[in-house]
């Protein structure tokens, strides 16, 4: 099972569409295992965004995400990552396909609604930076083999 990090960004939740992005992760079949409302420190900002420090647009993103709370989720599931960044749609809202939650939701690059992992190595760094282990739940739903063929 891969887990994701998943956060509806500070336009998402002004936006009012945390339950929208839960209910699309829902049914898509994957699995929740950690959640948190929650005011991102300068710390964590700078930690989360530290491949793009140094680059033109970093002070905007550090700035942009401890502007307003975020909505920390983790994901699970088979091929979690693919799915989530399908889920999601194209980093640029204009170029995400109709049916993603960026081409249903979002103008413009710089308030694109969610961050999501972008490679499964990235999801183990990012779920490890955003949640202490005992923040994760590990459990199974009845309807897992009816989603999960293992």
């Amino acid at each position: 099972m891969e887990r994701s990090l998943v956060l509806v960004k500070p336009d998402g939740v002004q936006r009012g569409l945390i339950g929208e992005v839960i209910a699309r992760f829902e049914r898509r079949g994957l699995r929740l295992v950690g959640a948190k409302f929650m005011q991102v420190s300068l710390d964590l900002a700078k930690a989360h965004y530290t491949e793009h420090e140094g680059k033109p647009f970093y002070d905007g993103l550090i700035a942009y995400i401890t502007s307003a709370p975020v909505m920390a989720m983790v994901w699970e599931g088979p091929n979690a990552v693919a799915a989530i960044r399908q889920t999601v749609g194209s980093t640029r809202p204009m170029e995400a396909a109709p049916g993603t939650i960026r081409h249903d939701f979002a103008l413009e690059v710089g308030r694109n609604l969610i961050h999501a992992s972008d490679k499964p190595e990235t999801g183990v760094r990012e779920v490890a930076l955003w949640f202490k282990p005992e923040e994760l739940v590990d459990w199974k739903r009845e309807v897992d083999r009816w989603v999960f063929e293992k």
